[in-house]
């Protein structure tokens, strides 16, 4: 792609205004977590979601080795979480003692504070180019409270500054 074509979808990308999700993970003992951008349902019958995962990341290095992740779906009144899973890396601290969690299946963490949420078994992992891996997860839990809070956007979270530093590529997010 032409520079000026990467630049420009870039832009548009950071016009949209996707909703943001904590993605959590654990493997024996080691918990890891981080704020993502890129998520999505990519299946209806069998419900599928794929989250990507930064390979600069902790949560990438621990998510090779798990089979069950939490995904959670924070608001806007959570800055203060997303901040703490998007911009500290669990590289340099265990993230899990500056918040309240509960152990889910397969002792993934749950985020006590974001109760907007699924759980669900990696059935894929797909490299996704050189900054990125796909992981496909099967839903095995759903919880969603009554009420509707607006979702943490994309755009509610651009003063955070990346937990790790980006490739020459990226953006931060």
């Amino acid at each position: 792609m032409p520079d000026d074509l990467d630049d420009r979808f870039a832009d548009l990308m950071t016009a949209l205004d996707h909703p943001m999700a904590i993605v959590t993970t654990a493997s024996g003992e080691v918990r890891s977590g981080c704020l993502v951008g890129f998520h999505s349902q990519c299946g209806i019958d069998p419900p599928r979601y794929a989250i990507w995962l930064s390979k600069g990341n902790h949560t990438y290095r621990v998510g090779v080795l798990c089979e069950t992740f939490a995904v959670h779906f924070p608001t806007t009144d959570q800055h203060e979480l997303a901040e703490l899973f998007g911009t500290d890396s669990g590289d340099d601290m265990d993230k899990f003692t500056r918040c309240a969690w509960t152990r889910g299946p397969d002792d993934v963490p749950l985020l006590d504070a974001c109760p907007t949420r699924f759980v669900g078994r990696r059935v894929a992992l797909v490299d996704a180019g050189p900054d990125h891996v796909c992981v496909i997860l099967e839903p095995v839990e759903v919880a969603e409270p009554e009420g509707s809070a607006r979702l943490l956007g994309f755009r509610d979270v651009l003063d955070l500054p990346a937990g790790h530093a980006p490739t020459d590529r990226q953006r931060p997010t």
